[in-house]
């Protein structure tokens, strides 16, 4: 998490808002850091569920298409990082229609009844180019006949102070009636940050990778750490196991980590293979909380393969946080 600026500590205290899909709570911590109130968590997986409640002191509702609409409380901020999905009927250009059947169609009958002020959306980056870009202008088309101005951009972790290559989609909607200012996604932050910065000294959950199949493409200490600065801020490849596929790949503790994924194989899956302290190893699941931004604090499931799962579905929170203060700016 990032330490938020005084200009902008309780800014939003005034604020609620729901938190639809809601995972572990990544749109919960974002915007609570800033003083935002959360009023209703939606969450069908139990073992996530069980974690949010753990941390927020507060039990999700299940399944959100099984969830009137009227049973929800009023609310500024409407988050989720909702599944993508195909539309049946997408093209016909039929806005609120063409997204029944889906699970945006729940986000957009909540919107439709309680019109929030703000909505704050987060999807995978294929979103852009999903079923031939109709998806996403689907969903634009429904935002605006809802009244809401919309923006969206695909922006990356590695820039906003995280060790982790994620690339993600982030949809904003502002009312047009409040006739707030133009909204503009936060630039890009660079910090030098690596997973040196993230790393346990001693993780327990971490299986040591031992094959007779692990090949470096050079001598460790001859890598070039610093030499090209396209290679600082994203992940450096030094090595593999096997035919170096996906979760074969391994990576220098001086670069970022991989996409964090739910699911994948290989002998890395979920967290990818990385060099530390002379062993090839996954990362640990605290370190896959620190490399999406959760803090200290924050309780993770006792269970590895859930907190793998967890983390990899989850939201990077220094992004949301930087957003948030883009959101709070709109209004002042």
């Amino acid at each position: 998490m990032i330490v938020i600026d005084d200009i902008f500590k309780d800014s939003l205290k005034d604020f609620t808002f729901i938190d639809l899909f809601a995972g572990i709570g990544g749109f919960h911590l974002a915007l609570n850091s800033f003083g935002a109130k959360c009023v209703f968590a939606s969450e069908w997986d139990k073992h996530s569920a069980e974690t949010y409640e753990i941390n927020f002191n507060m039990k999700p509702h299940g399944d959100i298409t099984l969830i009137d609409e009227k049973e929800i409380p009023q609310h500024d901020i409407l988050c989720g990082g909702f599944p993508c999905q195909a539309f049946s009927i997408s093209g016909k250009q039929k806005g609120f229609e063409d997204t029944r059947g889906t699970l945006f169609f729940d986000i957009a009958r909540i919107i439709n009844h309680h019109n929030p002020k703000f909505l704050f959306l987060e999807n995978v980056k294929n979103l852009s180019k999903h079923d031939n870009g109709k998806t996403l202008n689907t969903i634009i088309e429904t935002l605006n006949e809802l009244n809401y101005q919309v923006e969206y951009k695909v922006l990356n972790a590695s820039h906003y102070g995280l060790p982790q290559n994620r690339e993600r989609i982030y949809i904003i909607g502002i009312r047009k009636d409040l006739n707030f200012l133009k909204f503009k996604f936060p630039k890009p932050k660079n910090f030098q940050v690596s997973l040196l910065d993230i790393l346990e000294e001693n993780p327990i959950n971490t299986k040591i990778v031992i094959r007779d199949d692990i090949k470096f493409y050079k001598k460790i200490d001859e890598f070039d750490l610093f030499g090209n600065k396209n290679t600082f801020n994203k992940p450096l490849q030094i090595g593999k196991v096997n035919k170096g596929g996906q979760g074969e790949r391994i990576y220098h503790t001086h670069g970022h980590s991989i996409t964090l994924s739910a699911y994948g194989g290989g002998v890395g899956a979920k967290t990818g293979l990385y060099y530390v302290d002379g062993k090839v190893r996954k990362l640990s699941p605290r370190e896959c909380a620190r490399v999406q931004g959760f803090p200290e604090s924050f309780v993770i499931n006792k269970s590895a393969s859930q907190c793998y799962k967890q983390f990899g579905n989850s939201v990077s929170i220094n992004v949301l946080q930087y957003i948030t203060e883009e959101i709070f700016k709109t209004i002042i």
